[in-house]
């Protein structure tokens, strides 16, 4: 029976280049029309330190990283010691022969690499030769390959002549050293090619583009790990006609000038993480306190402070729905795939626009790493929400914005209505009041806001069962697989909830949690920060938590849902 899915992952030192296998070997599957994933890990240094990227290809879309490995190509020994435990029974290690020698125990493969690569006359044909190996191993047609070498190479000014048929070289002296090594992982079945057209691309990009597709006017943003590379996407690619991009002198600068074209009718969102998120505290008040619609995306790393840079976590859920000092609870739209990404994004300018404020987008290290296809979205059929402008009907500018309860027109400085920037309590007009009855109708205002964006999707399954599984952000997919599994296996019956709307929750959704027996939240933080926070909603939630910086894997994450279950059983038979 041919195998649906193959788990390979490369390790060793940062700057050996070996992204660049790992990357192609995905990128060309997913162009002959597999489904692909991909995840990073790296310490958070220029260059050095252990460095792991993985690959899961799939005939199915693909929800987790993978857990056991097809397939360990080792750069260094200190990777082999690391790594080689995750290699399933039938799975194989794979090092460069000339600079590792690991035992002969009928599980390692020793190719020489680097000098078969420079054989073919191209010093960087390393790459393509591992390819041509990993491709032998799992039996893949040499055409997935050389297909995906022969677009990717096709510009000869800029590559030159010789580079694809080198890089073909590369892949065939890789292909034969597998075939003569003797090792058989089984034969991947032949992918269904989707009939709609895909994009293989990383979180970051999905979010930019996003925010493209929602008609983002200016940008602003300060480099840091892992958002930095929204900030160079905008700055290569987001040109043209009212659209503006900085890169501002810190994080403060960066939260006060979107403040300034919010103000001023524009679109406007950054993006940063923990540490420069917590240096936007004040602004964000002072965004909810004038009801000045922006964006702020946080992709979230390992913390307090420095924290672990490079790592993926979910600790931030607390920071971004109350930032502020005060009463100040944000929206807070958090992406749970790479696709979800794209349209996280717009969902976030459609809030800030819809309600009047900032509004909070949060996304993880771990998908600014991951590459993954998705369905090329129909632009035509994703709304797009824009500002609700105050236009004087005879000429006065007696408007008051803030008079009401309810939400009104946003008047833009230099057109008619009042002024609506101020960041002390203010009266209707936006003149600073400390009246107290003006600061609870101020308030109640701002809250009240909050009920325009109860109106979120979610995804729901098997809700008869008293016990549910509702993870967020990224972790939703080894808990979905998970999930899949224990439904599967007949194990026990589970509820399955899902949204990436975590504040305002959708209403309806809130309604059916309550009903619930237990809420189980699988989150990579040590707090159990959602559950928390669903537990002062009414619901009775749990986390199981994971801090190490790496997402769950699926089998582990199966055993501890399975295993809180029967806490639950056997505290009931006492009862």
């Amino acid at each position: 029976m041919k195998k649906t899915d193959f788990v390979i992952r490369f390790a060793g030192e940062g700057g050996q280049g070996f992204q660049t296998a790992a990357q192609g070997f995905a990128a060309a599957n997913v162009q002959a029309g597999y489904h692909a994933q991909t995840f990073a890990t790296f310490p958070s240094q220029i260059t050095g330190g252990p460095t792991w990227f993985q690959v899961r290809v799939s005939t199915t879309p693909v929800l987790s990283r993978g857990d056991k490995l097809d397939v360990l190509v080792a750069f260094n020994e200190y990777a082999y010691e690391t790594h080689k435990d995750d290699v399933s029974d039938e799975g194989v290690v794979v090092y460069d022969s000339k600079m590792l020698e690991l035992p002969d125990d009928g599980r390692s493969l020793g190719v020489p690499f680097e000098q078969l690569g420079k054989s073919t006359g191209n010093q960087r044909a390393a790459n393509m030769v591992v390819m041509g190996c990993l491709a032998g191993l799992m039996s893949m047609p040499q055409s997935i390959l050389e297909d995906f070498v022969s677009k990717r190479y096709a510009n000869v000014q800029r590559y030159g002549e010789k580079t694809i048929p080198q890089n073909i070289h590369g892949l065939t002296l890789g292909r034969e050293e597998a075939v003569k090594s003797g090792f058989a992982l089984g034969e991947l079945a032949p992918p269904e090619k989707p009939d709609y057209e895909q994009l293989f691309l990383n979180g970051n990009e999905a979010i930019s583009l996003g925010a493209a597709h929602a008609g983002l006017n200016f940008y602003a943003g300060y480099p840091i790990s892992p958002a930095t590379t929204i900030l160079m996407w905008m700055q290569q690619h987001y040109v043209g006609e009212d659209r503006f991009v900085y890169q501002v002198s810190s994080e403060i600068e960066a939260i006060n000038a979107i403040i300034g074209a919010g103000y001023s009718g524009k679109k406007s969102m950054t993006a940063t993480a923990g540490p420069g998120f917590s240096l936007m505290s004040e602004g964000l008040g002072l965004a909810w306190m004038a009801e000045i619609p922006i964006v702020v995306c946080d992709v979230q790393r390992g913390g307090p402070a420095t924290g672990l840079p490079t790592k993926t976590e979910q600790s931030d859920l607390y920071q971004a729905m109350h930032p502020a000092h005060g009463d100040v609870s944000l929206p807070v739209i958090a992406a749970g795939s790479v696709e979800e990404c794209f349209y996280a994004a717009i969902a976030a300018f459609n809030w800030a626009e819809r309600y009047q404020g900032p509004v909070i987008l949060l996304s993880e290290h771990a998908f600014e790493g991951r590459n993954q296809n998705i369905r090329k979205p129909d632009l035509s059929k994703i709304p797009v929400e824009n500002r609700n402008i105050y236009v004087s009907n005879n000429g006065s500018d007696s408007y008051h914005r803030y008079e009401s309860r309810e939400l009104g027109p946003f008047p833009v400085p230099g057109g008619p209505g009042s002024y609506v920037a101020n960041a002390s309590e203010h009266d209707g007009m936006g003149d600073t009041t400390h009246l107290p009855e003006r600061h609870v109708q101020m308030t109640e205002r701002r809250f009240g806001k909050l009920k325009l964006l109860e109106d979120g999707d979610y995804e729901s399954d098997n809700t008869e069962a008293g016990i549910a599984v509702m993870p967020w952000g990224g972790s939703k997919g080894p808990a979905r697989e998970a999930w899949n599994e224990i439904q599967g296996n007949g194990d026990t019956e589970l509820s399955w909830y899902y949204t990436m709307f975590l504040n305002p929750l959708p209403s309806r959704l809130l309604e059916e949690l309550r009903t619930k027996d237990l809420v189980i939240v699988p989150e990579l933080n040590y707090q159990g920060q959602f559950s928390s926070i669903l537990r002062t909603q009414g619901v009775n939630a749990e986390s199981l938590t994971q801090y190490t910086g790496l997402p769950f894997k699926v089998g582990e994450l199966r055993q501890r849902i399975l295993n809180r279950i029967q806490v639950d059983a056997k505290e009931g038979a006492l009862v």
